[in-house]
Formats: C-alpha cells, sequence, structure tokens
C-alpha cells in the first residue's frame, strides 16, 4: 500500500509545482515578513536564494553521477574547489614580478611532469614491468622536484605579504566558470582512471581522501593562491554597491520605490547574480535532461541498474562510468568557480566536507535522486533550512525550555541550541527516508 501510495504521488504532475510553490513562499515571506520566524529583508532572501541556485547546480553534478550512474562520490569538497582555483589563475591580474621570478621553470617543471607520466605509460605499455616504470617514476620525480622547488620558492618569495603567488591572466570572470568546470574534469578523469575499477564503497573511500589531498593541496602552495593566507578581491561579474550608490539615477530609481541607496544596490546586485546564476542552472538542466533521454542515458541507467547485465550485453562499463563522473565532476566545478566568484574570497580552510559533500548528498537524497529537478529543489529547499535552522533552532528550543524549571538540565539544553541545524538536516533526512524514500520528487 505505501508503495502504492508513493507511486499515485510520484506520477501526480501537480506535485513538482505545488513544492516549487511552496519553497516559492518561503522567500517571498523572508523578504517581506519581520518577526522572530523571518528576517523581513529581500537583501537576506536573496542571499540564500543565490547560494542555493549554487548549491543546486553541485547537487545537479552529484545526481548525474550517482542518479545516471549509481557513483558514490564522497569527495564532492575537492572537485569545488578545484573550480575555486579558476577565477584565481583566469581572472585575477598578474603578479608583478612573480612571473620573472619563476614562472618559465614553474611551467616547465609541470610540462616535465607530464611527460614523466607519458614515459611511465608508454614504457608500461611495452615492456610490463612494473620494475622499469617505477624506474622511469623515480628519476623523474627527482628531475620534477629539481625544476619545481626552485621556482616554487621564487614566486613564494615575491612580495609575500601582499601576493606570493603567481596571479592570474586577468581574462574575464565569466570565462573561469568553464576552466572551473575543465579544472574539476581534469581532476576527476585522473582519479576515474585510477579508483573507478573499484568496488563501490571503496570507491566512496577513495574519492574521499583525494578530495581531502586537493584541499590539503591548496592550503599548502601558496604558490597557487596563497594558501591559508587567503585570496580576496576576485573580479565580478556585476556591478558594485558603491557604484551603484555613487549612480544619480540608481538613487533615484530606488527612492522610487521606496528603498535607500544602500539597500536598493544590494538587492540589485544580488538579482544579478540570480539572473547569471538561473542562466546557468537552467542550461546545464536542459544538456542534462537531454542526456537522461538520449540512447546514452538510458544505457547508462541500464549498467546503473543491473551492472552484470550490462557487461553481458557488451558494455564497456568502467568507460562509460569514467564519461559520466567526469561530466558531473565538470558541472561541480562549475559551481565552485560560481562560488568563489560569489565571495570575492578564496580560503581553502573554509572547506568544510560537512558542508560541501554531506549537505550536497542530504539535497540530492531529499530532492530525489536521478531527478534533475529533483536535486534542484532539494538543494534550494535544504540550504533555506540549513540558514533558517540557525535562527529557527535557538527559538524551538527557547519554547520547549520555558516550562521548564532553571537547572542543568535546561541550560544544558540551551547551551546545545546552535546544534540544531545538524539535528534538523538528519531530522528532514529520516523523516524524507521513512515517508518519500525515493525523495520529494523521485525519478520517473
Amino acid at each position: 500500500m505505501a508503495s502504492n501510495r508513493q507511486s499515485t504521488a510520484s506520477a501526480s504532475p501537480w506535485r513538482a509545482p505545488i513544492l516549487f510553490g511552496i519553497l516559492a513562499i518561503l522567500f517571498v515571506l523572508e523578504g517581506t515578513v519581520r518577526n522572530d520566524l523571518f528576517s523581513g529583508s529581500w537583501n537576506t532572501s536573496l542571499a540564500i536564494l543565490n547560494m542555493g541556485l549554487i548549491s543546486a547546480i553541485t547537487a545537479l553534478g552529484v545526481n548525474m553521477q550517482w542518479g545516471y550512474a549509481g557513483l558514490f562520490n564522497v569527495g564532492v569538497v575537492g572537485f569545488l574547489a578545484m573550480g575555486a582555483l579558476a577565477p584565481v589563475l583566469v581572472s585575477l591580474p598578474p603578479v608583478e614580478g612573480a612571473w620573472q621570478a619563476g614562472g618559465p621553470r614553474l611551467i616547465l617543471s609541470l610540462l616535465a611532469g607530464v611527460g614523466i607520466l607519458a614515459l611511465a605509460r608508454i614504457v608500461w605499455g611495452r615492456t610490463r614491468k612494473g620494475w622499469a616504470v617505477a624506474l622511469v617514476l623515480l628519476a623523474g620525480f627527482f628531475l620534477f622536484r629539481s625544476l619545481f622547488d626552485p621556482a616554487v620558492l621564487a614566486i613564494e618569495g615575491n612580495n609575500p605579504a601582499r601576493h606570493g603567488n603567481i596571479g592570474g591572466l586577468g581574462l574575464p570572470v565569466l570565462l573561469s566558470w568553464l576552466v572551473g568546470g575543465v579544472f574539476a574534469a581534469g581532476a576527476a578523469w585522473a582519479i576515474g582512471k585510477v579508483a573507478l575499477g573499484l568496488r563501490s564503497d571503496y570507491l566512496a573511500i577513495a574519492t574521499l581522501g583525494i578530495g581531502e589531498i586537493i584541499v590539503a593541496v591548496m592550503k599548502n602552495e601558496d604558490w597557487l593562491a596563497r594558501g591559508v593566507k587567503n585570496i580576496t578581491a576576485i573580479p565580478r561579474p556585476v556591478a558594485y554597491e558603491v557604484d551603484l550608490q555613487q549612480n544619480p539615477d540608481f538613487v533615484a530609481f530606488a527612492q522610487g520605490w521606496g528603498f535607500s541607496a544602500t539597500e536598493a544596490s544590494g538587492i540589485w546586485v544580488k538579482l544579478s547574480y540570480m539572473s547569471l546564476f538561473l542562466v546557468v542552472l537552467l542550461v546545464l538542466i536542459l544538456l542534462a535532461e537531454l542526456a537522461l533521454k538520449s540512447p546514452w542515458g538510458r544505457m547508462m541507467r541500464a549498467i546503473r541498474d543491473n551492472e552484470t547485465a550490462a557487461r553481458a550485453m557488451g558494455k564497456n562499463v568502467t568507460r562509460r562510468h569514467l564519461q559520466v563522473f567526469v561530466l558531473g565532476s565538470a558541472v561541480i566545478g562549475i559551481a565552485g568557480a560560481m562560488m568563489v566568484t560569489l565571495d570575492g574570497l578564496v580560503a581553502p580552510t573554509g572547506y568544510n566536507p560537512l558542508r560541501y559533500t554531506f549537505l550536497i548528498w542530504v539535497m540530492v537524497i531529499v530532492g530525489g535522486s536521478g531527478n534533475n529537478w529533483g536535486a534542484v529543489l532539494g538543494s534550494v529547499l535544504i540550504w533555506f533550512l540549513w540558514i533558517k535552522a540557525e535562527v529557527w533552532g535557538p527559538a524551538a528550543i527557547a519554547a520547549l525550555t520555558g516550562p521548564l524549571a532553571d537547572g542543568p538540565l535546561k541550560e544544558h539544553l540551551l547551551d546545545s541550541s546552535p546544534h540544531m541545524r545538524f539535528i534538523a538536516m538528519g531530522a528532514v533526512l529520516l523523516a524524507v527516508l521513512r515517508f518519500a524514500p525515493r525523495g520529494l520528487l523521485p525519478e520517473k
């Protein structure tokens, strides 16, 4: 009976519009109603929505890997970090003196590293002897380090208080979003060639470890993006609030709508970001839907549902897994570049797996794995609840503990209210798994 009810609910054509309508009402309440539950600020509402849209793009990439092919990627944070490098290396201006200090030698060392790996592959193909490959890699390692280390030291020694990194190419920041996808796709290809032959649980462990390695490299390689010193002032694709506030036409426009120039400038900038994010999201959904309904998409789902039968039919399962792993990671990388552009900051210490891996998986599961619109719904909804739980959680604990007498128990509960975010996410996840195990918008 329960499965029949679930099937009937999922078949209803009104389910998605109703759920998205409820979500829209929450954002309208956040922007218009001011009380203990809502802020009454359109700036806050749009800020939550923008991060929700970026999370939706991230969840879309994870959904391609898990919903299309059944690949359990627990290294989402690493691919977001790879995408975050793109605005730094593409959009920032070159650092004066950095290229002269060690740029050519750095490029030479990177080319040497690629050549060493290619040579090792050739040696293995011709000899099939592990000791020969190991000898090539060992000799190549010392050659690489002899070129790489002096170049890095020279770059990091170049004005370290302000820079100490290589800088970028000074190109438009929107281009860096595509480059972020390329960076993440390249990392996914390298990881997939090694890890995709593993069983699903071992793949999860491998991606978890590799994701943390990528973040650790970002923290420690100062020449790349200043490491833990962070990089600020990432170029924007939209106007700056200060420029808008100094524009007489905009000030008059804001006053005509009943807003101050300060508030209106923040709303305008967030609406501009929202428009860009919506365009990217809708294009990605269109491409993902076309791929899903193509012969390739049907083949991927057949492999996901019965890998053994697909192998028996002559399908190269590992190759197909590599394709979807690279595509999904590229989408995650685009989201990583967009996030850095929105924040204007690259801070490797902020890449927390709880936020950038676990929460993304909650979004996919709650929305409905295998359904791209479900991933979008789950992402925006969960991000809204994640932000509001910081306000609603302490208020709920205070209301529940009001009748209790003062004492250690009441004090402990009140002190635990900041952890309500995690309790709320766990409760939402358990409720969805119990009453809608295929998600709010199940796969059709």
